[in-house]
């Protein structure tokens, strides 16, 4: 996948994202009598699923929420819905389950917590589920959509912008990095602050990859993974800082991750600069405002689709 599609992904999947943390008060939330509010295509909207989203958009602090905008909310989730039907875009129960419970993770809670909270607050665990499920396969239709339309930097930019530059080619660091994990089992998140400690005291002594494994032997579930070369630009976003801010022979900071405690250790590090770097290290300037794309093509896919639609108010 080209980086600026993953950006558009990632752009289509922020709504989500950027909801943590919710305010995750435990209420209640009155029930109320189910009728047909909407007809989108055949598919029917009730004021129950319209109940069920008004209190998820209390929930994100959702700015000018009122009944209106989770009625449209609704009308929009059963057309992308539907458009990821016709497209053939599944996305899994596992996979919408992993993110839930990596959303419950950053919220400080189990999975079963989170359903607790959320079937109190009248959102129901059910009904977030299934608004992750569109969100992911949302991405990937725009994902798709911005390839079709030419998306992505070709040869030719490439060149371009190197002629632009005076023929120099860029540079960018490339790393050589190891992963070290302290397994944390979801149900078993009262073990945290003791690996935390652990992993804190044996990221101290990192002093190079070859001597980790031989480190971690009298530990209990600590997973020790040597990572394949990257380029700065293709660091994963939340260890970026950290791993640009260690000096070779030296570990990141320990971080809470969905699997348990982790750091990287940073075995070495060089610049580089070649055909591939130039293309990437452009790509990664051309895709500054990527999230502003992935939004204004989101917003015009989803207008052809209303357009198209038939859309029946009760």
């Amino acid at each position: 996948m080209k980086p600026l599609t993953k950006r558009l992904v990632a752009a289509g999947f922020a709504t989500l994202l950027t909801t943590a943390p919710l305010c995750l008060a435990a209420m209640t939330a009155p029930a109320q009598a189910s009728e047909i509010k909407y007809v989108v295509n055949n598919q029917a909207i009730t004021s129950y699923d319209i109940q069920k989203r008004a209190a998820f958009m209390k929930l994100q602090h959702r700015p000018g929420a009122s009944p209106k905008l989770a009625a449209d909310d609704m009308v929009d989730q059963a057309l992308k819905s539907q458009e990821m039907a016709r497209r053939n875009i599944n996305i899994s129960k596992a996979a919408v389950d992993s993110s839930f419970a990596k959303f419950a993770a950053s919220n400080k809670m189990t999975a079963k917590q989170l359903s607790d909270i959320l079937d109190r607050a009248g959102v129901t665990a059910s009904h977030f589920k299934e608004f992750i499920r569109v969100q992911m396969g949302w991405s990937q239709l725009v994902a798709s959509r911005y390839r079709a339309e030419g998306g992505g930097m070709t040869e030719q930019d490439v060149a371009r912008r190197m002629l632009q530059q005076g023929g120099a080619k860029p540079t960018a660091t490339e790393y050589l990095l190891q992963q070290v994990i302290f397994v944390v089992p979801a149900s078993d998140k009262a073990k945290l602050g003791q690996r935390k400690r652990e992993a804190e005291a044996m990221r101290q002594r990192f002093t190079s990859c070859e001597t980790t494994r031989q480190f971690a032997k009298g530990l209990i579930d600590v997973t020790v993974k040597d990572l394949p070369r990257l380029l700065a630009p293709q660091l994963p976003t939340e260890w970026a800082d950290m791993i640009k801010s260690t000096q070779p022979g030296k570990a990141t900071n320990v971080r809470e991750t969905e699997r348990g405690i982790e750091f990287v250790g940073v075995c070495s590090s060089r610049e580089v600069s070649d055909d591939r770097v130039a293309q990437m290290v452009f790509q990664s300037e051309e895709n500054k405002d990527g999230n502003k794309k992935g939004e204004e093509l989101s917003t015009k896919y989803l207008g052809e689709l209303r357009s198209k639609a038939k859309i029946v108010e009760r």
